[in-house]
């Protein structure tokens, strides 16, 4: 796979073809995302045809995340030899059918193998995209570029339910499954068509384009260094060190170990949410279906886009800060939700708040690793932080279940959001920022 790059003129103006790759990245995670959410608003109606307990509903949710977690350190290891377009093209295309297939289950059982083996199709696609853009984009950007990528996850929770809602309402829980894998379809046959595993592969990038590609400074403006910001340096652990260039180094890095125990703290909340959001809203807060369609929207409105700007330019690439922003910002939200009075209004903006805090730095855990690894090592690296973090996804749904059985009580069962928050807060502070390369030598004069 050759990514030389090709001779320019002197005058030529680059293309900007990454941004057309980073938006069919972004509608098919959407795709992605939406085919994984909208679980979360057909249980209730899983429930009343099956008759079965909280924790077997949560089991419905998790059983995919233990297939996606499953399915990422292989992706990322055959990405690394092959690249990235035909297994993401092709990942695109099986989960599809699988969801296709959801919708024609007459068994809980059924459902809950069908959900592990969507999991295992989905787990090379976010691995994929990630690298995608790591490789697309230069250091400059690349939380930027992450954060409308990660902006995917919160568009999907937010549209998903009402549809899958009103398609329910219409024609029945299984039909939502047959109309949301249409699209993946079509966006398996884009991807292919449009996205190379590397700029240098594609006919639409320039010569110009491929040298902004591989600099640290953005076109046409200039670079906000990445320089010294005094205490917030000393809180982060800011150090100079080697890139992880091998994947042993990654293996043996607590850095990466440790975002991706941060990151599977946070799917913790983040897939617990969208499996229990609507649960709770019709069952604790009263509200009919439509209703609760509409309001299990309002955490996923926003959050993901601004954090990585926030990243880029405010924190000037460094990671770790909104990281630790948005642990410890969603878990005081979160407990006042738990105590806030039943006010449509009210309970609305506490949880737009939540989730637009919960998604503030999520594209930080995924950016992280661009920072500390190579462009080689990055999706072997993805891939272990991916796997780790989505086994979060796995434990919650059947966690908060399990304590929706023992107790009754969802203010005891969203108690656990509070504490693996917190924990995940404190977990920030024994991880490193790294400084960049290029910086070395001028913090060192």
């Amino acid at each position: 796979m050759s990514q030389s790059p090709r001779s320019a003129a002197p005058a030529q103006r680059p293309t900007s073809y990454r941004w057309v790759v980073l938006a069919i990245i972004f509608v098919g995670y959407v795709v992605c995302m939406a085919d994984r959410s909208n679980i979360g608003a057909v249980l209730p109606y899983v429930k009343d045809e099956f008759h079965i307990s909280h924790f077997a509903s949560g089991a419905i949710s998790s059983f995919f995340f233990l297939g996606y977690a499953i399915s990422q350190i292989p992706a990322g290891l055959l990405m690394e030899k092959w690249g990235t377009r035909t297994i993401v093209s092709v990942a695109i295309l099986l989960f599809s059918l699988v969801t296709f297939a959801m919708g024609f289950t007459t068994t809980a059982v059924m459902l809950i193998v069908l959900r592990l083996l969507l999991g295992l199709c989905e787990g090379a696609t976010p691995v994929g995209m990630t690298t995608t853009i790591n490789t697309w984009f230069p250091r400059s950007e690349k939380g930027t570029a992450t954060g409308v990528y990660i902006a995917s996850t919160q568009l999907a929770p937010m549209i998903v339910p009402m549809i899958a809602v009103l398609i329910a309402e219409a024609a029945g829980w299984r039909a939502v499954f047959h109309w949301f894998a249409l699209p993946g379809v079509v966006l398996a046959l884009v991807f292919f068509l449009l996205v190379r595993s590397h700029p240098s592969q594609s006919r639409f990038t320039n010569a110009a384009e491929l040298e902004h590609i591989t600099s640290s400074a953005p076109a046409g403006r200039r670079e906000r260094p990445f320089g010294d910001m005094g205490w917030i340096d000393h809180v982060i652990r800011l150090r100079t060190l080697p890139s992880l260039d091998t994947n042993r180094k990654v293996l043996g890095s607590w850095n990466i170990w440790g975002v991706t125990l941060g990151y599977f703290f946070m799917n913790n909340v983040l897939y617990g949410m969208i499996t229990w959001i609507p649960s709770y809203l019709k069952d604790a807060r009263g509200y009919d279906v439509l209703n609760m369609g509409l309001m299990s929207a309002t955490p996923f409105i926003g959050g993901a886009l601004i954090g990585g700007w926030v990243s880029d330019y405010i924190f000037r690439s460094r990671r770790k800060p909104t990281m630790m922003i948005t642990a410890l910002g969603t878990a005081i939200l979160m407990a006042i939700v738990l105590v806030v009075p039943q006010n449509t209004v009210l309970l609305a903006t506490c949880l737009f708040l939540t989730g637009f805090c919960l998604n503030l730095g999520w594209s930080t855990f995924t950016s992280y690793g661009m920072n500390v690894t190579t462009t080689r090592t990055y999706p072997f690296a993805i891939s272990i932080i991916n796997s780790g973090g989505n086994l979060g996804g796995f434990f919650a749904p059947m966690i908060v279940g399990a304590l929706l059985d023992a107790t009754s009580s969802y203010t005891v069962a969203f108690s656990y959001f509070v504490a693996v928050l917190v924990a995940a807060f404190l977990l920030m502070f024994s991880i490193t920022e790294l400084r960049p390369h290029a910086e070395e030598t001028a913090a060192r004069a």
